[in-house]
């Protein structure tokens, strides 16, 4: 094999940033079997970084800096190559936002793997590359996120987090583009299936089962398994 075949074939490199763990650990699970294409290395938003990213992976879940200021340190930050949003909304504001402060991808979280891995190697040859707005569905199979085990969907559990973060109804309608009507029945949901009565015991039963941000990275993934 040539030098340059050689150099086209080494995995890229790809940092995970969200202040949620589980939702991290998820994420880095869906990239075990493309050892061969790509490395999961960590990283820290708020933290510079020790050596340079191919590509940045942007966990937009339950950020209320949604207006993306972690997006535009990590874009000035010469050491991240590139970076990518990863996100079930695609209202176009948000996306404007992104593409105008220079993110190199904008993709949905319902891609299946493979799909992934193939746009976020399109980003790293250089390709702008953007997700075709997705039908209001699911997150991909094997994605993780806070409350899952008891039955709270993505879309739920990002508005819990945000209610925990101490968001009102209508910050929460705001950030996540839904209607207050739709943030309304979301938390009545969300109410039954953690047995709430009030908004003190959902932000309390939120703290206690990881819904509160937590800045700390998982270790190196990549030396892990």
């Amino acid at each position: 094999m040539s030098a340059a075949l050689a150099a086209t074939t080494k995995p890229f490199t790809i940092a995970l940033v969200d202040d949620y763990d589980v939702v991290l650990l998820g994420l880095a699970r869906m990239f075990d079997g493309y050892g061969d294409r790509l490395e999961v290395v960590e990283i820290d938003a708020n933290a510079p970084l020790a050596e340079s990213i191919d590509v940045v992976l942007y966990d937009a879940f339950a950020q209320p800096e949604s207006g993306h200021s972690q997006i535009g340190e990590l874009v000035k930050n010469p050491r991240a190559r590139h970076v990518v949003v990863y996100t079930w909304n695609f209202h176009p504001e948000l996306i404007e936002s992104a593409r105008t402060q220079g993110v190199h991808g904008y993709l949905s979280k319902t891609l299946p793997a493979a799909e992934l891995v193939a746009a976020l190697e399109a980003v790293h040859s250089g390709d702008m590359v953007v997700s075709e707005s997705p039908a209001r569905a699911r997150s991909v199979q094997g994605l993780d996120w806070p409350g899952r085990q008891e039955g709270i969907t993505d879309r739920e559990s990002e508005i819990l987090a945000l209610i925990t973060q101490g968001k009102s109804n209508a910050a929460v309608a705001e950030l996540t583009y839904l209607s207050p009507n739709t943030v309304k029945s979301h938390i009545r949901s969300i109410y039954r299936k953690i047995g709430a009565d009030s908004r003190t015991q959902a932000v309390l039963w939120g703290v206690d089962h990881g819904f509160t941000p937590d800045h700390r990275r998982i270790e190196r993934w990549v030396e892990t398994h």
